[in-house]
């Protein structure tokens, strides 16, 4: 138990860890996600004909994917069989991943609202929730390839099965419709299931967050011998 105890991470070593966790950090799929969420928002400044409701709503939408698709290369670490004998757990440099790279997916999402104009611009509450459902089931999908597969890099894996669960959405029945228009009679039921989505893709990443069972045991028998 001492040996274990010794183990656990305290703020040096957390403070320690940030410096080389931004150099870490898969810039290219962040950036690109964001630029690319950016650029799709500003087109109904440049072209007139896109400044209604409906083509706001699907640029913002997206956008939205975009971003949630830069988001799911954020554990893409090719170091990772480097640093996983470093005294700080799995969970704890995954959140500190997450703690650096969301607040700035926050700011660009935020930017892409502020750039529709007024007159277009659809219910932004509903559309903020669509966009932190996709962004977090998309970490969720990449924290779970990593933990059942051990990859380096699960973000394109993560990125293939966001397309196709975005995909399968839009086919979804009357009955259990994600993506509505605003002015539809179904959009605040549609936000009843978004927030369940939310809800799920967060106990699934927080599941997936923890190293393999296999590692686990590891560790507890070097922990145990004398």
């Amino acid at each position: 138990m001492r040996a274990l105890r010794e183990r656990r991470p305290g703020p040096p070593v957390t403070g320690a860890l940030i410096r080389p966790t931004v150099r870490a950090l898969p810039r290219g799929p962040l950036a690109t996600g964001a630029v690319v969420c950016l650029l799709a928002a500003s087109l109904p400044r440049l072209l007139p004909d896109l400044r209604t409701l409906e083509a706001a709503t699907l640029l913002l939408r997206a956008g939205a994917v975009a971003l949630a698709l830069g988001l799911a290369f954020l554990l893409d670490d090719p170091s990772r069989p480097t640093t996983q004998t470093t005294p700080a757990g799995r969970p704890l440099r995954l959140w500190l991943r997450a703690a650096l790279v969301v607040p700035a997916a926050g700011l660009a999402w935020s930017g892409a609202l502020l750039l529709i104009p007024a007159e277009a611009r659809p219910p932004l509450a509903g559309l903020t929730l669509e966009a932190a459902a996709l962004a977090v089931t998309a970490l969720a999908l990449a924290a779970t390839s990593l933990r059942t597969t051990g990859r380096s890099e699960p973000g394109r894996g993560a990125a293939a099965a966001l397309v196709t669960l975005v995909a399968g959405a839009l086919l979804l029945p009357r009955g259990w419709v994600l993506f509505t228009a605003p002015d539809s009679p179904l959009w605040a039921e549609a936000h009843t299931r978004w927030s369940a989505v939310l809800a799920a893709s967060l106990t699934v990443w927080a599941a997936g967050l923890p190293e393999p069972l296999r590692r686990h045991r590891l560790r507890l028998v070097a922990a145990i011998r004398p």
